[in-house]
Formats: C-alpha cells, sequence, structure tokens
C-alpha cells in the first residue's frame, strides 16, 4: 500500500494453437455457479457485487477460507469468443469487441506539495477509516486533521527517497509491458489505470472508458491478496459508479479480485527469491523473511476480511514453490506499517527483527510480499528503518527482494489472467440488500457507538487537536 508509512493507512497460460470456445450466458443470476475450473495453479476468479459494497467470488480455489454471498444478474446477451494463435484480437459474433483491462492501484504523491492532499484523500475514505454510521459526519473533518498532522513526517519519507512516489510510473510501465503481453497472446485491447487516492484517479478511468466506448472491460486490481482496504475500496468506488451510470451498468465486466494463488505468481516470486540468496556467502543459512502490509485487527475480526488468510497462503505456495526446487530456508511472516493505539495484524514487523536478531540469526532476506511495485514502504520503510533495526538488532547480512514491477514471467501470466478472465464478463446489477452483519449485530454496533463517541469527544474537545486543526485552516 502506497503510504502506510507515510502517513497513509500506516492507518492457463494460453495453449499454443489450442482454440477455446466460450458461450457467457448473462440473462440468469450466476451466483454459486462456476464459469472456469479454479485451482491452485491459478484460474480466474470472476467477481459479484452486492449493494453493500462487499464482493464474492463466483468461485474460489481451495486456499480461500472466506465465502461471501452475493447475487448478480445480467442483462448482456450471449456471445461467443474465440482465442487462437492465428487470430489477432477477439472477435464476436455480434459485435466487434473493444476490449479495456483497468489497472487499480492506490496513488502516490508526486511531489511534496502532494503529500498533505493525498493523505486527505486516503483518510478521507470510509474503507481505510471505518467510523460508525452515527460519526460518519467526521470523516472529512478527521482527515484534515490527520493528513495535516502526519504530512510534516511522510514529507521528510517522501524526500528521502527522491521527493515524491514512482507508483504512477511503475503502473504506467506495467501497463504498457500487460498491452504487449496481451497483443502476444492475440488480444487487443485498451488498458487503463485507475490510482484510488491521487491522478490518475479511478474516476477518471472511468470516464475514458466511456468514452472510448468500450465493449467488454476486466477489472485488475493490482494487489495480489484481498482487502477491503485495498482491492475492496476501488471496487466500492465501480459499484457506485455501476448503479449511477446506464453504460456501465450494462456493460460486460470481469473482475479479477484476488491472484495471489496463480502459479504464474507464485513462480515469480519465488525466481526472485532464489536469485537474492545466491548473493549471500551461505544461502541456506538465511532467514527468509516476508513482510506485509498490515491492517487492523477489527478489519478481520469485525468486518470479515480475508486478508491475513490469504496471505498466510501465499507464503504457503512460495514456500512449497521453493521446496520443490530444493531451496529448505527457515522462513518468517510480519506485518508492517501499523499506526495509532489500536492493534494490527500481529507480528510486528519491527518486533520480529529484534527478537530474531536476539535469537542469533545473522542472514536475513526481506521479501514485500504485499507489493508488486517498488514504493515508500520498500524504498523507506523497509530499505532504510527495518534495514537499520536488523542490523542494530544483530542482523549482520541483509538483503532485500525487489517489487515484481515488470518482470516477463509476472507480466505474461497478469495477461494469462485477463484473458481467462474474459469470457466470464457480465453486465452487473446490484439490488439492495436488507442488511449487513455489522449493521445488524448490536453487540458490534453499541461497540461502535461507543467507541465513536470517545472519538468524537477526543477530536471534538482536546484543546490540543481543535488548536491544531484551527491552524491548519488560517
Amino acid at each position: 500500500m502506497e503510504c502506510v508509512r507515510s502517513g497513509a493507512l500506516d492507518s492457463g497460460k494460453l495453449l499454443g494453437s489450442a482454440t477455446t470456445r466460450g458461450k457467457v450466458s448473462c440473462s440468469s443470476s450466476l451466483a454459486g455457479s462456476a464459469k472456469l475450473e479454479q485451482n491452485l495453479h491459478g484460474k480466474v476468479k470472476p467477481l459479484q457485487l452486492s449493494a453493500s459494497g462487499t464482493s464474492s467470488l463466483v468461485h474460489r480455489g481451495p486456499v480461500l477460507k472466506h465465502q461471501r454471498s452475493l447475487a448478480v444478474s445480467s442483462a448482456a446477451a450471449d456471445a461467443y469468443t474465440t482465442f487462437d494463435e492465428n487470430v489477432k484480437g477477439v472477435t464476436s459474433h455480434a459485435v466487434e469487441e473493444k476490449v479495456g483491462v483497468l489497472l487499480f492501484n492506490l496513488g502516490g504523491p508526486e511531489t511534496l506539495n502532494d503529500v498533505q492532499p493525498f493523505l486527505f484523500n486516503l483518510f478521507a475514505d470510509p474503507d481505510i477509516i471505518r467510523l460508525p454510521r452515527l460519526f460518519r459526519f467526521l470523516q472529512r473533518p478527521l482527515a484534515k486533521l490527520i493528513s495535516t498532522l502526519r504530512a510534516p513526517k511522510s514529507k521528510e519519507a517522501y524526500a528521502s527517497i527522491g521527493g515524491g512516489s514512482p507508483l504512477r510510473r511503475i503502473t504506467d510501465e506495467q501497463a504498457n509491458a500487460l498491452k504487449i503481453a496481451l497483443k502476444e497472446k492475440n488480444l487487443e485491447a485498451d488498458i487503463y489505470v485507475g490510482m484510488r487516492y491521487w491522478y490518475p484517479f479511478t474516476e477518471e478511468a472511468f470516464d475514458q472508458i466511456k468514452k472510448d466506448k468500450i465493449t467488454k472491460l476486466v477489472v485488475l486490481p493490482l494487489y495480489p491478496q484481498y482487502s477491503i482496504s485495498t482491492s475492496g475500496s476501488s471496487i466500492r468506488v465501480l459499484q457506485n459508479i455501476v448503479k449511477e451510470d446506464a453504460f456501465f451498468a450494462g456493460l460486460p465486466i470481469s473482475i479479477i479480485e484476488s491472484w495471489y494463488q496463480r502459479e504464474g505468481y507464485v513462480k515469480s516470486m519465488a525466481d526472485l527469491i532464489e536469485k537474492e540468496l545466491t548473493v549471500f556467502s551461505n544461502p541456506e543459512e538465511v532467514m527468509i523473511f516476508f513482510s506485509a502490509h498490515g491492517v487492523p485487527l477489527t478489519y478481520v475480526q469485525d468486518a470479515g476480511d480475508p486478508y491475513r488468510d490469504q496471505m498466510e497462503d501465499c507464503i504457503a505456495l512460495i514456500m512449497e514453490e521453493l521446496k520443490s526446487r530444493g531451496t529448505l530456508n527457515n522462513h518468517t511472516l510480519a506485518y508492517q506499517s501499523r499506526v495509532g493505539p489500536i492493534q494490527w495484524l500481529k507480528p510486528y514487523t519491527d518486533e520480529v527483527l529484534v527478537e530474531l536478531g536476539q535469537k542469533g540469526v545473522k542472514s536475513l532476506l526481506a521479501v514485500p510480499v504485499s507489493f508488486v511495485s517498488e514504493h515508500i514502504e520498500t524504498l523507506e520503510e523497509i530499505d532504510m528503518e527495518y534495514r537499520e533495526l536488523a542490523l542494530e538488532s544483530g542482523i549482520e547480512n541483509w538483503g532485500r527482494v525487489p517489487a515484481l514491477g515488470c518482470t516477463s514471467s509476472f507480466i505474461s501470466d497478469l495477461a494469462d489472467a485477463v484473458v481467462e478472465a474474459l469470457p466470464s464478463a457480465s453486465a452487473l446489477t446490484t439490488r439492495k440488500v436488507k442488511g449487513t452483519n455489522s449493521d445488524m449485530d448490536m453487540r458490534h454496533y453499541l461497540t461502535k457507538m461507543f467507541f465513536g463517541s470517545v472519538l468524537a469527544f477526543f477530536l471534538l474537545l482536546s484543546p490540543r487537536l481543535v488548536s491544531a486543526f484551527r491552524n491548519t485552516l488560517r
């Protein structure tokens, strides 16, 4: 995630010449049906949306443990799609398709002057700071306060990596690489980038998709694992647009919710780890240290976020792949970038680094497992802060696996995911959901009311905070 430490959430390959013909039947409910086979080697999982802003897969792989119920209906006509290495692009019996692929990412400030407004956009998102309904009127004032207070520290972090985030540049490079990879697989597609909290915003991408008259869209969040605070937040934007815009309500869309279990991703990660291990004088003694972005524990316990389970499954798959190659190193997983007094997913990266040093670990290879692009959390938090802490704690040999970026095997696998997802695209229509578990569970509601009241009192009556907030408005 682009800015947790910087002050943000701190809060199939297509088989040779084989031809496949898939009929997309979109006139009936897709809930509970399986258009594609899902397995540990990474078949695609089309997504459905509910009116509550949550999402559910039509089918999940055996490594996924959470099920969420949703329903989708579609008004799109039946379509036949043929993929063949001798056929350029994708053809339809009805009309010529114009395929779009939308990449979701977090976004990041490109200059130091962008830091505070970027942080405001982040904290103003109700999927990042989850206030009880009674206190949602405080969302924007609270975002203003937090972003103002955190901006100075965040600016220092961004200044240390060159004065801004490289995330937009890298995402644009990934988009260009994906377009080329898709063309090599005989699929012509327009690629769009939608950032959640900075330019180009997700809404801008949807405007361009509409102007370009895309006839079928694949949505691909650049987060391997699903979380309500990352993929979920961007999907909520899509859901709102589908409800409000007739063009998108009728547009066939396929959403790849998560893809950490894809064989291409797992093997690409294992390749990078193997390569970096060879840098050490005694590779077999190196502790492989997976550091993932953290989320508040309440996201998992109260909101049902599958992020922790997916992350643990992801690590198991990568280590299984390494073991099959003869790499038997010890490993551990920890979560970075926590902020504030609330409890986040444990164990914490900084605490585990100290413990490993105390236990006599001398060589460590850090693996940023929840990121596919270099940004503030890899370049500053891991490379600077955690490296320094590790060396102070007695770890003598430090290494870090780079983010996947535009690694050819990774990009090729993303292209495969898009090709596999395309036949399942169908128009998404939402229907009103009577209630959610969090709204109907009185105990959770009263708990949120209590802590929301404490937050409101703290925000509105603390002289220091009020003074700091007023100063920002002058």
